[in-house]
């Protein structure tokens, strides 16, 4: 690897680690390229965000190929996860704590797997409170974490395919193939409140972005001894 093989542009798989946000994925990458070849400057990027606490493909793009960003962030992604019923959070997943309870001793397999219907297709969806979406200048996280509220619209999103691989209530895993702009956290929210209970995500993994897997995926550490050992 040369400097020039960077600037010209490369796509690198990196699967994220847990608690690593999705700079903190860029600025490893970028901080290392440039102590390696001693640069003052590199262009870095990803090509759409992963919560903290996700895990999986990030599409890193750098040099020219930043570019590309736009493009790959438009792809199709697949995800796995575990949905906890029977409980809320304000951000949806294990970011805040618990605020409300609900009942699950209704909750069936076949009922899991018929509310399951409801959430594919083309879907109005309305995204979590916390998350990067800007309303008036300030990222909605912000807001949300100094205990403020805001009306947020629905969008229209695609999940092309909503399978449920493992129920052990009040825990469900599942996989889902969404379009670009899909909050996972959502869905788990709303399939919980579809079905007369609550839900909010327990764990989450990225495992493809269009045709590109995970399982070519390297993490940042991994990254940065390939690097080294070059």
């Amino acid at each position: 690897m040369t400097t020039e093989y960077f600037q010209n542009g490369q796509v690198l798989l990196i699967d994220k680690p847990l608690t690593w946000s999705s700079f903190d994925v860029v600025n490893k990458l970028r901080y290392s390229i440039r102590k390696k070849f001693n640069i003052k400057k590199i262009k870095v990027g990803h090509a759409g965000t992963l919560d903290p606490l996700a895990t999986g493909l990030l599409i890193i793009c750098t040099g020219k190929f930043t570019k590309k960003i736009n493009e790959y962030q438009g792809l199709p992604k697949e995800y796995t996860g575990t949905i906890s019923l029977g409980a809320t959070t304000p951000s949806y997943d294990l970011e805040s704590e618990i605020n409300k309870t609900f009942p699950t001793e209704h909750i069936t397999e076949k009922l899991i797997r018929e509310t399951t219907q409801q959430f594919t297709g083309e879907i109005q969806q309305k995204p979590p409170l916390f998350s990067a979406i800007k309303k008036g200048g300030k990222r909605l996280y912000e807001i949300a974490r100094k205990g403020g509220t805001v009306e947020i619209p629905t969008r229209l999103v695609t999940i092309h395919e909503f399978e449920i691989t493992k129920i052990n209530l009040p825990v469900v895993d599942f996989r889902i193939v969404c379009s670009k702009g899909t909050y996972i956290r959502s869905i788990a929210n709303d399939f919980g409140e579809a079905l007369n209970s609550g839900g909010h995500l327990a764990a989450l993994r990225r495992t493809k972005i269009g045709d590109f897997s995970v399982e070519n995926a390297i993490t940042p550490i991994g990254f940065v001894e390939k690097l080294d050992l070059d």
